[in-house]
């Protein structure tokens, strides 16, 4: 389960009730109709000619590492290189990237209809019948651009039974991973992508600032969560996750089922995104309702610091795994750790972000990708402490030629979340 469910869940199920509390329904009468200004308006979409481009840059990476063509299932890659947006089931719907000439959708015979409605561009669509197996399809296709006996490159999401059916039905194919192809594509962010994640990020902030004035005195996660989720579509993002974590439950980076309300002198955890044309955010705040005791105050600090010195050294040319590492020797000379232990930072410090909320590759320990112009992360390194609290501080970052730049400015305070 990644963070997007578990947090989604994890806030549904943290009391058990699962109606509105009367601060809740009083706050949306009052305000539910505020004016919140829509920020996506003139976000343009990732066009067809950028998607073709995107297909020949896979073109060519197969070729300069000696690859016939890279096999996708419906998911984030799809969405990336064709624009088909597409439910995973039991039933296989997907594409086949030859590395020369043109994409060749799959999809069963009553999908096609729906299927082209989805595609950025007209293309060729195969299609199978209940009684078919969609592996014999794509072994036709393998065939029919004569590389029947050549290297197909694996989407690295793909699920293990249309692996296994691709083997059977091609037998003489050699199947390998395709995570050079689609990772050597999908980490470099074009300037059309940065712009939307952008607009994400302006999206999820904007909420925050309405949420944090609005959280009264004894509202439960959900009805922080709700209030967030609302806010983001009023301002028109999707919303991917509203995470609200209260007093001990922000001790555990995806919270604990035990009830929690909004109390004095509490900690305040919230983990939200957004997309906005697929692309998304994903900014975490934490402060405390009233005023915060002195080692709130202090744990606080001492993760602000360490997302500075984590910007500080996403770098070009970096390894991504030195930004953890530096942020967690950090750490261990303030008392904390040492390594993944807690009290401290028990998570990697950032992911990629994109299309998915969480893409590879990692800031965490051991990774040694260097750090290049387009990438995109998250900076989110917290201190945890079982049975008390904890303090997350997350915004995202890209890799400019000059170097990280962020798309929100870091939390001011603990005093003034949101600046």
């Amino acid at each position: 389960m990644n963070k997007r469910s578990f947090l989604k869940y994890a806030t549904l199920f943290s009391a058990s009730s699962f109606t509105l509390s009367d601060n809740l329904k009083a706050a949306v009468e009052i305000k539910g109709d505020i004016n919140l200004e829509n920020l996506t308006i003139g976000a343009k979409p990732i066009s067809a000619i950028e998607r073709k481009e995107r297909i020949k840059k896979a073109q060519q990476l197969m070729q300069n590492q000696n690859i016939d063509a890279l096999l996708l299932e419906a998911g984030s890659a799809l969405i990336y290189f064709t624009g088909v947006k597409w439910r995973r089931s039991e039933r296989f719907t997907g594409a086949v990237i030859p590395k020369e000439g043109e994409v060749v959708f799959v999809t069963p015979y009553f999908e096609e209809p729906s299927v082209r409605e989805s595609m950025a561009f007209d293309a060729e669509v195969r299609t199978w019948h209940e009684h078919e197996s969609p592996f014999e399809v794509v072994a036709g296709i393998l065939d029919d651009r004569k590389i029947s006996t050549g290297r197909l490159a694996i989407e690295e999401t793909i699920r293990h039974f249309i692996v296994d059916g691709i083997a059977q039905a091609a037998k003489k194919i050699t199947l390998i991973s395709g995570k050079s192809i689609t990772r050597g594509c999908r980490m470099y962010k074009s300037k059309n992508e940065l712009n939307l994640m952008q607009i994400a990020n302006n999206v999820t902030l904007e909420a925050y600032r309405y949420v944090y004035k609005n959280i009264e005195l004894g509202m439960r996660p959900q009805d922080i969560a709700a209030m967030m989720s609302r806010a983001t579509e009023r301002l028109g993002g999707i919303t991917q996750f509203s995470g609200v974590l209260l007093n001990e439950a922000s001790a555990y980076p995806h919270g604990t089922k035990q009830p929690q309300t909004v109390k004095e002198n509490g900690i305040i955890l919230m983990d939200c995104g957004c997309s906005v044309h697929d692309y998304e955010s994903d900014i975490s705040r934490t402060w405390v309702f009233d005023e915060p005791t002195k080692k709130q105050r202090q744990v606080w600090e001492t993760v602000k610091q360490g997302q500075e010195l984590a910007l500080e050294t996403a770098q070009i040319g970096n390894p991504a795994g030195k930004v953890d590492d530096v942020v967690r020797a950090f750490y261990a000379k303030q008392g904390y750790g040492p390594d993944y232990q807690t009290p401290g930072l028990s998570h990697r410090l950032g992911h990629g972000i994109g299309i998915d909320g969480h893409e590879p590759v990692n800031f965490v320990k051991g990774e040694t990708t260097k750090l290049a112009p387009g990438m995109c992360f998250s900076n989110e390194p917290g201190i945890y402490l079982f049975g008390e609290f904890g303090v997350r501080l997350e915004d995202c970052l890209y890799i400019s030629e000059d170097g990280p730049k962020l798309f929100t400015e870091l939390s001011s305070s603990i005093d003034d979340p949101f600046g």
